[in-house]
Protein backbone atom coordinates (compact mmCIF):
# COMPACT_ATOMS: atom_id res chain seq x y z
CA UNK A 1 0.00 0.00 0.00
CA UNK A 2 1.40 3.29 -1.29
CA UNK A 3 0.75 6.33 1.25
CA UNK A 4 0.09 9.20 -0.22
CA UNK A 5 1.09 11.22 2.56
CA UNK A 6 2.51 10.54 5.53
CA UNK A 7 1.04 12.79 8.60
CA UNK A 8 2.32 13.65 11.60
CA UNK A 9 -0.94 13.45 13.14
CA UNK A 10 -1.32 10.68 16.03
CA UNK A 11 -3.89 9.15 18.44
CA UNK A 12 -4.44 7.61 21.54
CA UNK A 13 -7.80 5.02 22.47
CA UNK A 14 -9.53 5.99 25.27
CA UNK A 15 -12.31 5.19 27.01
CA UNK A 16 -15.25 4.21 24.60
CA UNK A 17 -12.94 6.77 22.50
CA UNK A 18 -10.41 8.28 20.88
CA UNK A 19 -8.35 11.15 21.28
CA UNK A 20 -6.82 12.57 18.17
CA UNK A 21 -3.61 15.01 18.40
CA UNK A 22 -2.55 17.25 15.76
CA UNK A 23 0.01 19.99 15.05
CA UNK A 24 -2.36 23.04 15.99
CA UNK A 25 -4.83 21.31 18.62
CA UNK A 26 -5.76 18.02 20.23
CA UNK A 27 -9.53 16.40 20.23
CA UNK A 28 -11.04 13.72 21.86
CA UNK A 29 -14.11 12.31 20.99
CA UNK A 30 -16.44 9.91 23.58
CA UNK A 31 -19.28 8.43 22.16
CA UNK A 32 -21.66 8.29 25.24
CA UNK A 33 -23.76 5.88 26.80
CA UNK A 34 -26.92 7.47 25.23
CA UNK A 35 -25.27 7.14 21.84
CA UNK A 36 -23.92 10.66 21.35
CA UNK A 37 -20.54 11.86 20.48
CA UNK A 38 -19.14 14.35 22.51
CA UNK A 39 -15.86 16.48 21.96
CA UNK A 40 -12.99 18.48 23.82
CA UNK A 41 -10.80 20.39 21.75
CA UNK A 42 -7.68 22.06 22.89
CA UNK A 43 -4.90 23.74 21.70
CA UNK A 44 -1.30 22.26 21.73
CA UNK A 45 1.47 23.33 23.39
CA UNK A 46 4.49 23.93 21.11
CA UNK A 47 8.02 22.72 22.16
CA UNK A 48 10.71 25.46 23.47
CA UNK A 49 13.42 25.67 20.86
CA UNK A 50 15.45 23.43 23.00
CA UNK A 51 12.90 21.01 22.28
CA UNK A 52 13.12 20.91 18.64
CA UNK A 53 16.61 19.56 18.68
CA UNK A 54 17.61 16.17 17.59
CA UNK A 55 17.31 13.32 20.36
CA UNK A 56 16.11 16.01 22.95
CA UNK A 57 12.62 16.11 21.02
CA UNK A 58 12.28 12.48 22.05
CA UNK A 59 12.32 13.09 26.14
CA UNK A 60 9.71 16.39 24.82
CA UNK A 61 7.38 14.07 23.17
CA UNK A 62 7.43 11.44 25.58
CA UNK A 63 6.15 13.59 28.73
CA UNK A 64 4.08 15.88 26.58
CA UNK A 65 2.34 12.18 25.21
CA UNK A 66 1.84 11.12 28.92
CA UNK A 67 0.28 14.41 30.17
CA UNK A 68 -2.05 14.57 27.28
CA UNK A 69 -2.97 10.78 27.55
CA UNK A 70 -4.03 11.27 31.17
CA UNK A 71 -6.06 14.52 30.22
CA UNK A 72 -7.62 12.18 27.48
CA UNK A 73 -8.79 8.95 29.78
CA UNK A 74 -9.95 11.66 32.57
CA UNK A 75 -12.39 12.99 29.98
CA UNK A 76 -13.36 10.11 28.76
CA UNK A 77 -13.68 8.52 32.23
CA UNK A 78 -16.08 11.05 33.30
CA UNK A 79 -19.21 9.91 31.20
CA UNK A 80 -18.53 6.26 32.93
CA UNK A 81 -19.09 6.64 36.64
CA UNK A 82 -19.52 4.15 38.72
CA UNK A 83 -23.37 4.13 40.73
CA UNK A 84 -22.42 6.10 43.49
CA UNK A 85 -21.30 9.00 41.24
CA UNK A 86 -24.32 9.00 39.48
CA UNK A 87 -26.28 9.27 42.80
CA UNK A 88 -24.56 12.45 43.19
CA UNK A 89 -27.13 15.63 43.22
CA UNK A 90 -27.26 17.84 40.19
CA UNK A 91 -25.32 20.90 41.90
CA UNK A 92 -22.54 18.52 42.68
CA UNK A 93 -22.32 17.04 38.94
CA UNK A 94 -22.02 20.24 37.80
CA UNK A 95 -19.59 21.39 40.02
CA UNK A 96 -16.86 18.57 38.33
CA UNK A 97 -16.48 18.98 35.03
CA UNK A 98 -14.21 15.75 35.25
CA UNK A 99 -10.96 17.19 34.54
CA UNK A 100 -8.00 16.97 36.89
CA UNK A 101 -5.80 19.60 38.62
CA UNK A 102 -1.85 20.23 37.31
CA UNK A 103 -0.95 18.93 40.06
CA UNK A 104 -3.26 15.39 40.18
CA UNK A 105 -1.94 15.13 36.60
CA UNK A 106 2.03 15.32 37.30
CA UNK A 107 1.30 12.71 40.20
CA UNK A 108 -0.71 10.49 37.87
CA UNK A 109 2.68 10.48 35.44
CA UNK A 110 5.36 10.13 37.75
CA UNK A 111 2.82 7.18 38.71
CA UNK A 112 2.99 5.98 35.47
CA UNK A 113 6.87 6.51 34.88
CA UNK A 114 7.64 4.86 37.90
CA UNK A 115 5.65 1.77 37.40
CA UNK A 116 7.11 1.95 33.80
CA UNK A 117 10.64 1.87 34.96
CA UNK A 118 10.32 -0.48 37.93
CA UNK A 119 9.17 -3.12 35.47
CA UNK A 120 11.39 -3.40 32.31
CA UNK A 121 14.37 -1.22 33.82
CA UNK A 122 14.41 -2.21 37.68
CA UNK A 123 13.25 -5.35 37.61
CA UNK A 124 15.10 -7.18 34.54
CA UNK A 125 18.25 -5.75 36.29
CA UNK A 126 17.76 -6.80 40.10
CA UNK A 127 17.12 -10.64 38.47
CA UNK A 128 20.30 -10.15 36.93
CA UNK A 129 22.05 -9.17 40.43
CA UNK A 130 20.27 -11.87 41.68
CA UNK A 131 21.26 -14.77 38.62
CA UNK A 132 25.25 -13.90 38.29
CA UNK A 133 27.42 -14.23 39.93
CA UNK A 134 31.00 -12.27 40.12
CA UNK A 135 29.23 -9.77 37.69
CA UNK A 136 32.75 -8.03 36.17
CA UNK A 137 34.03 -11.31 35.04
CA UNK A 138 30.70 -12.88 33.57
CA UNK A 139 29.66 -9.11 31.95
CA UNK A 140 28.12 -10.76 28.45
CA UNK A 141 26.40 -13.70 30.50
CA UNK A 142 24.70 -10.37 32.64
CA UNK A 143 23.97 -8.68 29.10
CA UNK A 144 22.15 -11.63 27.93
CA UNK A 145 20.27 -12.56 30.69
CA UNK A 146 19.18 -8.73 31.40
CA UNK A 147 17.79 -8.60 27.72
CA UNK A 148 16.01 -11.49 27.69
CA UNK A 149 14.53 -10.62 30.90
CA UNK A 150 13.79 -7.12 29.23
CA UNK A 151 12.34 -8.91 26.00
CA UNK A 152 10.22 -11.51 28.09
CA UNK A 153 8.92 -9.37 30.65
CA UNK A 154 7.67 -6.18 28.02
CA UNK A 155 6.14 -9.41 25.46
CA UNK A 156 4.55 -11.28 28.89
CA UNK A 157 2.82 -7.47 29.80
CA UNK A 158 1.49 -6.86 26.45
CA UNK A 159 0.26 -10.09 26.40
CA UNK A 160 -1.91 -10.06 29.30
CA UNK A 161 -2.97 -6.72 29.05
CA UNK A 162 -4.53 -7.95 25.82
CA UNK A 163 -6.38 -10.97 27.53
CA UNK A 164 -8.09 -8.23 29.96
CA UNK A 165 -11.97 -8.21 29.27
CA UNK A 166 -12.02 -4.00 29.85
CA UNK A 167 -9.29 -3.47 27.41
CA UNK A 168 -11.32 -5.06 24.47
CA UNK A 169 -13.40 -1.85 23.41
CA UNK A 170 -10.42 0.31 24.23
CA UNK A 171 -8.19 -1.82 21.36
CA UNK A 172 -11.27 -1.75 18.81
CA UNK A 173 -11.26 1.78 19.45
CA UNK A 174 -7.43 1.76 19.06
CA UNK A 175 -7.87 -0.01 16.03
CA UNK A 176 -10.08 2.51 14.69
CA UNK A 177 -7.75 4.80 15.62
CA UNK A 178 -4.57 3.59 13.39
CA UNK A 179 -7.22 2.62 10.16
CA UNK A 180 -8.46 6.44 10.25
CA UNK A 181 -5.17 7.99 10.02
CA UNK A 182 -4.24 5.45 7.23
CA UNK A 183 -7.60 6.48 5.25
CA UNK A 184 -6.20 10.22 5.43
CA UNK A 185 -2.79 9.73 4.60
CA UNK A 186 -4.37 7.55 1.39
CA UNK A 187 -5.81 11.41 0.41
CA UNK A 188 -9.51 9.30 0.93
CA UNK A 189 -12.36 11.32 2.12
CA UNK A 190 -12.76 9.99 5.44
CA UNK A 191 -16.39 7.96 5.89
CA UNK A 192 -16.73 4.63 7.66
CA UNK A 193 -17.18 2.84 4.18
CA UNK A 194 -13.61 4.27 3.02
CA UNK A 195 -12.12 3.54 6.63
CA UNK A 196 -13.01 0.45 6.92
CA UNK A 197 -10.90 -1.01 3.95
CA UNK A 198 -7.37 -0.08 5.44
CA UNK A 199 -5.33 -2.23 7.99
CA UNK A 200 -5.43 -1.74 11.87
CA UNK A 201 -1.29 -2.01 11.80
CA UNK A 202 0.42 1.17 11.71
CA UNK A 203 4.20 1.88 11.55
CA UNK A 204 4.35 5.20 13.71
CA UNK A 205 2.19 3.15 16.61
CA UNK A 206 3.16 4.20 20.35
CA UNK A 207 3.28 0.02 20.94
CA UNK A 208 6.22 0.07 17.97
CA UNK A 209 7.70 2.61 20.17
CA UNK A 210 7.99 0.99 23.18
CA UNK A 211 9.37 -1.64 21.66
CA UNK A 212 12.38 0.36 20.19
CA UNK A 213 12.57 1.76 23.31
CA UNK A 214 13.29 -1.89 24.91
CA UNK A 215 15.60 -2.59 21.91
CA UNK A 216 17.56 0.80 22.17
CA UNK A 217 17.71 0.22 25.77
CA UNK A 218 19.33 -3.35 25.55
CA UNK A 219 22.05 -2.23 23.17
CA UNK A 220 23.09 1.07 24.81
CA UNK A 221 23.30 -0.89 28.21
CA UNK A 222 25.62 -3.07 26.89
CA UNK A 223 28.33 -0.63 26.54
CA UNK A 224 27.76 0.99 30.01
CA UNK A 225 29.70 -2.19 31.15
CA UNK A 226 29.14 -4.33 34.48
CA UNK A 227 29.72 -3.61 38.19
CA UNK A 228 29.65 -6.26 41.54
CA UNK A 229 27.84 -2.95 42.64
CA UNK A 230 24.45 -3.75 41.74
CA UNK A 231 23.20 -0.23 42.79
CA UNK A 232 25.77 1.58 40.01
CA UNK A 233 24.25 -1.17 37.81
CA UNK A 234 21.17 0.27 38.18
CA UNK A 235 21.29 3.87 38.66
CA UNK A 236 23.74 4.22 35.24
CA UNK A 237 20.37 2.32 33.74
CA UNK A 238 18.56 5.13 34.82
CA UNK A 239 20.56 7.76 33.68
CA UNK A 240 20.44 6.57 30.19
CA UNK A 241 16.69 7.08 29.66
CA UNK A 242 16.59 10.15 27.96
CA UNK A 243 19.42 8.71 25.84
CA UNK A 244 17.35 5.94 24.73
CA UNK A 245 13.82 7.93 24.67
CA UNK A 246 15.38 10.15 22.54
CA UNK A 247 17.17 7.80 20.19
CA UNK A 248 13.87 5.68 19.78
CA UNK A 249 12.02 8.54 18.68
CA UNK A 250 14.63 9.09 16.11
CA UNK A 251 14.78 6.01 15.06
CA UNK A 252 10.79 5.24 14.29
CA UNK A 253 10.62 8.83 13.15
CA UNK A 254 12.95 8.06 10.43
CA UNK A 255 11.43 4.35 9.96
CA UNK A 256 7.86 6.89 9.88
CA UNK A 257 9.44 8.27 6.46
CA UNK A 258 11.53 5.82 4.63
CA UNK A 259 9.82 2.82 2.29
CA UNK A 260 12.86 0.67 1.88
CA UNK A 261 12.38 -2.90 2.59
CA UNK A 262 15.11 -2.73 5.41
CA UNK A 263 12.64 -0.43 7.25
CA UNK A 264 9.84 -2.70 6.44
CA UNK A 265 11.84 -5.01 8.31
CA UNK A 266 12.62 -2.53 11.20
CA UNK A 267 8.65 -2.01 11.48
CA UNK A 268 7.72 -5.65 11.05
CA UNK A 269 8.16 -6.90 14.82
CA UNK A 270 6.20 -4.04 16.30
CA UNK A 271 3.35 -4.45 13.94
CA UNK A 272 3.44 -7.75 14.94
CA UNK A 273 2.60 -6.48 18.46
CA UNK A 274 -0.69 -4.43 17.66
CA UNK A 275 -2.06 -7.97 16.84
CA UNK A 276 -2.24 -7.52 20.74
CA UNK A 277 -2.83 -3.99 21.13
CA UNK A 278 -5.27 -3.73 18.51
CA UNK A 279 -9.07 -4.74 17.47
CA UNK A 280 -11.12 -4.58 14.22
CA UNK A 281 -13.51 -1.45 15.34
CA UNK A 282 -17.33 -1.82 14.59
CA UNK A 283 -18.78 1.14 12.74
CA UNK A 284 -20.01 3.13 15.20
CA UNK A 285 -16.23 3.21 16.69
CA UNK A 286 -14.81 4.26 13.07
CA UNK A 287 -17.28 7.22 13.93
CA UNK A 288 -15.50 8.84 17.17
CA UNK A 289 -12.43 7.92 15.58
CA UNK A 290 -13.26 10.79 11.79
CA UNK A 291 -14.78 13.00 14.34
CA UNK A 292 -11.76 12.93 16.39
CA UNK A 293 -9.38 12.79 13.61
CA UNK A 294 -11.35 16.04 11.58
CA UNK A 295 -11.24 17.77 14.61
CA UNK A 296 -7.07 18.61 14.52
CA UNK A 297 -7.06 18.39 10.46
CA UNK A 298 -4.93 21.55 9.92
CA UNK A 299 -6.04 23.82 7.47
CA UNK A 300 -3.05 24.51 5.44
CA UNK A 301 -2.14 20.51 4.32
CA UNK A 302 1.56 21.20 4.73
CA UNK A 303 1.32 21.73 8.63
CA UNK A 304 1.37 18.41 9.47
CA UNK A 305 3.80 16.48 7.22
CA UNK A 306 5.39 13.83 9.14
Amino acid sequence: MEEKKITSIGGQAVLEGVMMRGPHKMAIAVRKPDGEIVMDEKPVKKHPVIGKLPLVRGVFSFFSSLIIGVQAITFSAKFFEDEEENNKSDKEKESSDGTLPNWAIAVSVAIALLLSVGLFVILPNFLSNIVVAEKEENALLYNVIESFLKIGIFLAYIIAVSQMKDMKRVFEYHGAEHKTIFCYENGEELTVENVKKYTRFHPRCGTSFLLFVVIISIIVHMFLGVYENGWINAGLRLLCLPLIAGISYEIIKFAGKSKSKCVTWLNAPGKWLQRFTTREPDDKQIEVAIASLKAVIPENSEDDKW
